[in-house]
């Protein structure tokens, strides 16, 4: 199943956001804004979320890891470098490819 790796960002915030979803990015962000999600959704806080960045992984497994490495990297450079440098996607999408 095509699952999504996707990052949210938030200009009122000047935040990031990143989840994962099976359906489409754009469907997903929609959901946000409408906020169909628990009131305790950190996406609750703003109304100006955007898509900042998605990735296309091959299952939901991968995309779990690739949002967990990026989580683990707490770092709002690395985000921003994910967009400007799409070899760390490819290089991401390798490292946690289902075998």
């Amino acid at each position: 199943m095509k699952t999504f790796l996707y990052i949210l960002h938030s200009q009122q915030l000047n935040r990031f956001y990143t989840g994962i979803t099976t359906l489409e990015v754009e469907e997903r962000l929609e959901n946000h804004l409408a906020k169909k999600y628990s009131p305790l959704n950190y996406t609750q806080k703003a109304n100006d979320w955007e898509v900042f960045f998605h990735l296309v992984c091959e299952d939901y497994s991968q995309a779990r890891k690739i949002e967990n490495h990026i989580k683990r990297m707490k770092s709002y450079k690395y985000i921003q470098n994910l967009k400007l440098y799409p070899d760390i996607s490819i290089k991401l999408l390798k490292k946690y490819q289902s075998f």
